[in-house]
């Protein structure tokens, strides 16, 4: 019986699975591909051709949407963290999203990045699909994780 995909979350230093009665939490919707997407690739991939910095699953992978390149995680690791940059944040995001729209999943991905605190991102995804099935993801980064991460 399919249950879903394991439900991963984001924490400050990456992402975790969560247990429940000894067994991983499932999730039916859309975090998970949203995580991925976001976070799956190698943090030193800009997503530029000729870059050798990919994530060893994409070396024999030739449908781009079945890449993880996080162009999103990249940048979050080498640019500050200021209010003139949200927009950049955003635009990398929706580009690791636009899967979600190319294996027609979803009509709609929205994303909305914010600074709620000193050395915090938040950013929020929204997924609208055809099937009216919609999912909403925030996620909290601390920007000092981000930048260890990417040095």
């Amino acid at each position: 019986m399919f249950e879903g995909d394991i439900l991963l979350l984001n924490t400050p230093d990456s992402g975790e699975i969560s247990f429940v009665n000894g067994q991983p939490e499932m999730t039916g919707g859309f975090e998970t591909m949203i995580f991925l997407c976001l976070f799956g690739g190698n943090i030193e991939d800009d997503g530029l051709a000729g870059n050798k910095k990919t994530w060893w699953g994409n070396i024999e992978e030739n449908e781009i949407c079945r890449k993880y390149i996080s162009r999103f995680q990249n940048l979050a690791g080498r640019i500050p963290l200021i209010s003139g940059n949200l927009r950049r944040l955003e635009q990398a995001a929706l580009v690791d999203l636009e899967c979600f729209k190319t294996e027609g999943i979803a009509e709609e991905i929205l994303v909305t990045a914010s600074i709620p605190a000193l050395n915090t991102l938040k950013l929020v995804v929204n997924v609208n699909s055809a099937s009216s099935q919609s999912a909403q993801v925030e996620f909290l980064l601390n920007w000092q994780a981000m930048s260890v991460l990417a040095a």
